[in-house]
């Protein structure tokens, strides 16, 4: 149900691949600011001369609270204290088994984004604040292999910039951020959230000057033993400093404020410019998946077939009696199963239905109750 990736991607530039709307996923530990983070970037393109209203998606089922109209929201589909109790779950393995759940349906999802292609810019995912959750998910997989196919797609990777000023914490941040990009392979950008508490700079010297960063943590409380020598801990971030220097340099990194707005503009204006590596990086790979995959398919499939004729072959040769009567069905001993089925077929599209995903803000004015089965 996932192949969608409709002509127009694989269109040289010029065409009408450039006007599809750009995916964004955000991504981030949990209270690195992501809601917010999205709530922002929707006012900023509201605000824009026309107006540009993104299509958002929230995929964060045990959230009480967004600060911003989702157009798609997992809580409207997705029961997750049902889950928890119908399961005997804890809190993450009912994010988990909510997601899973979502994920299901995901192609209707996908149809309702498509039908509005036309008329936004930009679509938004929310992502669960428990970042393994989305990550190294099957469902979190799903979404974004789905999503990637479909339309150009770029991850944000949230930072906590206050709580990144250590070096051991910034060194687990930027591997964290490295996984995700190699797993994902997508275009990304590190977004240095809060930075109107504390100012993003000091983490782009660290990515830029590789002996700021020896200086940083050689300066850094317990980066020595009782004895004077470095410990385990700090030789083992000097050594990933120096395989992560690489890393950096395909990366852009940008400094926002939820709060006061400052650097959104710097974001966008990366979101379009990873439009093109998108193009050029990801669709090939894709092509070259796709391409793989179907060989393989052909492969086994026509291997089958010929132990097939083999076995029969030598079935043939050991019972040639057998072979001899081999024959089709006269016209007159077929039997036509298919008359005595009654398949009633039911347009779902004016009526919602239980299940149905259903579009946030045209669904507000309206008073029908639409709850989603129960799971078992």
């Amino acid at each position: 149900p996932f192949t969608t990736m409709s002509a127009s991607l694989n269109a040289q530039p010029g065409t009408s691949s450039k006007t599809k709307p750009h995916v964004i996923i955000t991504i981030g530990m949990a209270g690195a600011g992501k809601s917010t983070f999205v709530q922002r970037i929707t006012s900023y393109l509201h605000s824009q001369n026309p107006p540009q209203p993104p299509y958002i998606l929230n995929l964060d089922p045990a959230v009480t609270h967004v600060p911003f109209e989702a157009n798609i929201d997992i809580r409207d589909t997705v029961n997750y204290k049902e889950v928890m109790k119908q399961y005997n779950l804890g809190p993450n393995g009912g994010i988990l088994t909510a997601l899973n759940l979502f994920t299901t349906k995901f192609d209707q999802v996908l149809e309702l984004v498509e039908k509005r292609a036309d008329t936004v810019d930009h679509i938004i995912l929310d992502t669960p604040g428990q970042i393994e959750i989305f990550t190294w998910s099957a469902s979190g997989a799903i979404i974004t292999d789905a999503v990637a196919s479909s339309f150009p797609t770029v991850v944000a990777y949230i930072i906590d910039t206050p709580r990144t000023t250590a070096p051991a914490t910034f060194m687990s941040n930027m591997l964290y951020a490295c996984s995700i990009m190699y797993k994902t392979k997508l275009p990304f950008i590190l977004v240095f959230n809060k930075t109107d508490a504390q100012p993003h700079d000091f983490a782009i010297e660290w990515m830029q000057d590789f002996e700021a960063f020896q200086v940083a943590l050689a300066s850094h409380s317990g980066s020595r033993d009782s004895e004077g020598e470095p410990t385990y801990m700090n030789s083992l971030m000097n050594s990933m400093s120096l395989v992560l220097d690489e890393f950096y340099k395909h990366l852009k990194a940008v400094g926002v404020s939820s709060t006061t707005g400052a650097g959104i503009k710097e974001f966008f204006d990366a979101v379009e410019e990873s439009r093109e590596t998108y193009r050029t990086e990801y669709l090939p790979e894709l092509e070259r998946a796709r391409a793989a995959r179907e060989k393989s398919l052909q492969d086994i499939k026509e291997d089958s077939i010929n132990r097939l004729m083999k076995d029969l072959a030598v079935d043939r040769a050991a019972n040639p009696k057998a072979a001899a009567e081999d024959r089709w069905a006269s016209d007159e001993e077929d039997v036509d199963d298919d008359d005595e089925l009654e398949v009633n077929l039911i347009d779902r599209s004016e009526e919602p239905y239980p299940g149905q995903y259903i579009d946030v803000t045209r669904m507000r004015g309206h008073s029908e109750n639409i709850n989603w089965p129960n799971p078992g």
